[in-house]
């Protein structure tokens, strides 16, 4: 009967949190190159969509290398992160995609601007291509 009881327990808390589901949007951030959102809030938990380095005004990558994408990603970032009335304080696990790993250390710095204490939880990773010939993604996670 104990088990039967966690069960439903469980089963419960995954249809709330289902109902608590909330598509977060920012008029300041590109909008989403495909079938997703830019970032969806289940519970106290944002996710956040991987970004590139999109030009709000004209939809085309920005131009100026790896340093550059990064700094208007994490802009772009921050926008969203307000809409879902957050900072980037709320972040707790960011992940980094890579075209070149020797872009690391320039997309690194530009981070380290944008985090300045309790450093999110991160990975960094070199992917063979990204989205519209991008050379740096990235994705977030904040609780609030």
């Amino acid at each position: 009967m104990k088990y039967l009881v966690f069960i439903l327990c469980f089963i419960l808390s995954i249809n709330l949190s289902a109902k608590d589901k909330k598509v977060i949007l920012s008029d300041k951030s590109p909008k989403p190159i495909g079938p997703y959102s830019q970032a969806i809030k289940v519970g106290s938990t944002i996710y956040l969509s991987g970004q590139i380095a999109l030009d709000t005004a004209t939809g085309t990558i920005a131009e100026g290398g790896a340093a550059k994408e990064a700094e208007i990603i994490l802009n772009n970032l921050k926008n969203v992160l307000e809409a879902a009335n957050c900072t980037f304080e709320n972040v707790v696990k960011t992940t980094i995609y890579l075209t070149d790993m020797k872009d690391f250390n320039p997309v690194n710095k530009v981070y380290a601007s944008f985090f300045t204490i309790d450093f999110p939880a991160r990975e960094t990773v070199q992917v063979a291509a990204l989205p519209m010939g991008a050379h740096v993604e990235i994705s977030m996670i904040a609780v609030k």
